[in-house]
């Protein structure tokens, strides 16, 4: 009996101990007021360049009829999901830079984690597409327009969508069924998994092995496609007679690998590793860096060394001027 009464004593005091958390700290970068000025400057010419790039380009290949084939199609969603992607991070934290109370609510930060994981999840598989894309215009150019028909390429951007969505749901829904007692300050500017595992007083193992798996499962299929579509390029390009051809291949085919490159390394170094090997200052650098940085570079990798891009930027512009 004295054996129970204890054992009822602890779980009383463990249950006390362990409040329900309705809302978390964003502690962010740094406390120093002065940096915070400077980063929230920083970080707003960041975003607008990135909306106005990403949107920019929408516009013009919507704008455009020469831009009217699927290479561009895809352009167009992808600069449309690195505008939403953006925006699911960026404003919150310019508003906690200035902001004493930098709390964002329990139902807040689960559905950040959800459209930051979704849109995210959305693009590896997009950029796949996009390889495949480029695989099937120089590999077999006569039968490109019926190889990537609407049906085909309208296709392959919903499944992207419905992967995204899927696997965004699933972590949202594994990570807040995680306890939080012991804090509520994520040592982050924003919602992401790996900052909430390491704040969270559960056993995360399911949730580690589910990014590992999940995680690691999407980055090789996805990163499987690119590189043997890629593959096929490169032999295409090196049977081709003519050096024009060849550079226009390299041009266009290159800035979609250099995108894909930087995208990919950034999330295997956030994701595939375990939580206790978090460490909030430079993992919060990385996943700025493909939350926020790589969606404004997207719109420079892939318009300033695209001819017909630069074309059509010219002729919107003329069409303003007059």
């Amino acid at each position: 009996m004295e054996r129970m009464s204890s054992d009822l004593n602890v779980q009383k005091i463990q249950f006390k101990n362990m409040t329900e958390v309705t809302m978390f700290i964003l502690l962010g970068f740094t406390d120093d007021f002065e940096v915070q000025v400077f980063l929230f400057l920083l970080f707003s010419a960041i975003y607008i360049f990135t909306l106005v790039g990403n949107l920019g380009l929408v516009v013009l290949v919507v704008g455009d009829s020469r831009l009217h084939n699927p290479m561009y199609y895809f352009l167009s969603v992808l600069s449309f999901l690195d505008a939403c992607y953006t925006t699911v991070v960026t404003p919150k934290m310019l508003v906690n830079f200035l902001k004493e109370n930098k709390s964002i609510s329990f139902f807040g930060c689960a559905v950040q984690m959800l459209l930051f994981v979704t849109l995210g999840t959305t693009e590896c598989f997009l950029l796949a597409a996009m390889a495949y894309d480029r695989y099937v215009a120089i590999y077999n150019p006569l039968l490109y327009t019926v190889s990537m028909s609407p049906r085909v390429y309208v296709t392959l951007i919903m499944a992207s969508y419905t992967g995204g969505i899927l696997h965004g749901t699933v972590h949202t829904v594994a990570t807040f069924s995680l306890s939080f007692c012991d804090s509520n300050e994520i040592r982050h500017v924003f919602c992401d998994i790996p900052a909430l595992l390491a704040l969270s007083c559960s056993d995360t193992h399911t949730n580690e092995l589910l990014i590992l798996y999940l995680v690691g499962l999407i980055e090789i299929i996805t990163i499987l496609i690119v590189l043997v579509s890629y593959g096929f390029i490169l032999f295409a390009i090196l049977n081709m007679r003519s050096a024009e051809g060849r550079r226009k291949v390299f041009s266009t085919c290159g800035s979609h690998l250099t995108g894909v490159s930087i995208y990919h390394g950034t999330i295997l170094f956030s994701y595939m590793r375990p939580s206790s090997s978090y460490a909030s200052k430079h993992d919060m650098v990385v996943s700025i860096f493909y939350t926020i940085v790589i969606p404004m570079l997207n719109p420079i990798i892939y318009s300033l060394r695209n001819k017909d891009v630069k074309e059509a930027m010219k002729k919107l512009l003329r069409e303003c001027g007059s």
